[in-house]
């Protein structure tokens, strides 16, 4: 069976405008970001939104839940915004026991061409393949339960 991929946002799918000097959503990098990766992975992706995570609300949370809730997929690997996905996997993590759904991000967009964000992804979809069932925040190659998880921006995470 595939693995499912619900996009969130964040900085993974950021781009920069270089004549105001900001960054804004467009669509998602993931098709391409798995293509580069020679990705050989059954995925189904589907985007959810395409947020900042500071500006997501209780009720995107419960969106992100519900859609977990309703996969056919017991697999599900979650891009998110880096700033929030500790409260994210909280949420999941205390709604949902029969899957295993691995949150991950990046500190820099992908589009920027240095950017974590490709290593996250393929993590992710190692991990959620060999992690029992439960929620997990995935980021820099290291694994995180949804109950012991915080961001420490001082260290990129």
């Amino acid at each position: 069976m595939a693995i499912r991929i619900f996009v969130t946002g964040g900085t993974f799918d950021k781009e920069y405008n270089e004549l105001t000097g900001s960054l804004f959503f467009n669509k998602t990098h993931l098709h391409e970001m798995l293509r580069l990766g020679r990705n050989h992975v059954p995925v189904e992706i589907t985007t959810l939104m395409m947020i900042d995570s500071l500006e997501m609300t209780n009720s995107d949370r419960n969106t992100i839940a519900r859609h977990c809730k309703g996969a056919k997929e017991d697999k599900i690997v979650i891009t998110h915004g880096t700033d929030t996905m500790a409260e994210t996997a909280k949420v999941l993590g205390k709604k949902i026991k029969n899957k295993t759904i691995v949150i991950t991000g990046a500190m820099v967009p992908y589009k920027f061409g240095s950017s974590d964000g490709l290593f996250n992804l393929g993590s992710s979809l190692a991990f959620v393949q060999t992690l029992p069932h439960g929620v997990y925040v995935i980021m820099n190659g290291r694994c995180f339960n949804w109950n012991n998880v915080k961001r420490i921006k001082q260290r990129n995470f």
